[in-house]
């Protein structure tokens, strides 16, 4: 049985978090960056359908993530645009409170769309153990020189029409030589969304997630 969970949000402007944590200290922290806009200055509320997405994800993946003893954290961007990497600072900022409210606990980057590629560009941090990406937006200017040493894992739906599977296995061919591990889970003949075989993304996202922190 999962153990009781608590749920803080910041709602000062700004980042925020949703937090579902384990009644006793986490073995570990999945923290979910929600997808977004190539260029948005719009804030990110409970309207965006983005965040909204992930925050369901979150509700059903974390009884699992509680039996495993393992927090789940969702970070809400300032904006809702990549805006030349916008969340970037956002998603730093979290793996900070991480380490500020819990210690020196592994973490693992869970990201949707615009949230895989935030999580690429902060997988440097020294808590992060890898990443977990779910319908990535990557392109070739994106680093891979942060996963050295780290695990890189993403799922992606054939018929993906915003984002790009092939894009996706260009980019962990790069990281490939960089990181620990790096694999493409193909989907099938799904969208971006994550509309159909939810439960089949929401099962890549937590058993991927809880193998990374071992």
């Amino acid at each position: 049985m999962a153990a009781p969970e608590t749920t803080r949000e910041q709602t000062a402007p700004g980042p925020s978090v949703t937090r579902l944590d384990v009644a006793s200290e986490p073995r570990g922290v999945v923290l979910m960056l929600h997808g977004g806009k190539q260029a948005s200055m719009q804030s990110v509320d409970h309207r965006s359908a983005s965040w909204r997405r992930f925050a369901a994800m979150q509700r059903s993946i974390t009884p699992r993530a509680h039996a495993a003893g393992v927090s789940t954290w969702l970070l809400r961007y300032t904006v809702r645009g990549w805006n030349h990497g916008a969340p970037v600072d956002d998603a730093r900022w979290a793996i900070e409170e991480v380490r500020r409210e819990l210690g020196d606990v592994p973490v693992v980057l869970l990201g949707h769309s615009m949230g895989g590629r935030t999580a690429v560009h902060v997988a440097d941090a020294p808590s992060v153990v890898g990443v977990v990406a779910v319908a990535p937006w990557w392109s070739p200017e994106d680093p891979v020189h942060t996963l050295s040493g780290r695990q890189v894992h993403a799922a992606h739906g054939r018929t993906d029409k915003i984002t790009s599977a092939r894009m996706t296995r260009a980019y962990l061919e790069r990281a490939t030589p960089i990181a620990s591990s790096a694999s493409f889970t193909d989907m099938g003949r799904v969208g971006h969304y994550m509309f159909r075989r939810v439960d089949a993304w929401n099962t890549f996202a937590i058993d991927t997630s809880l193998d990374l922190l071992g």
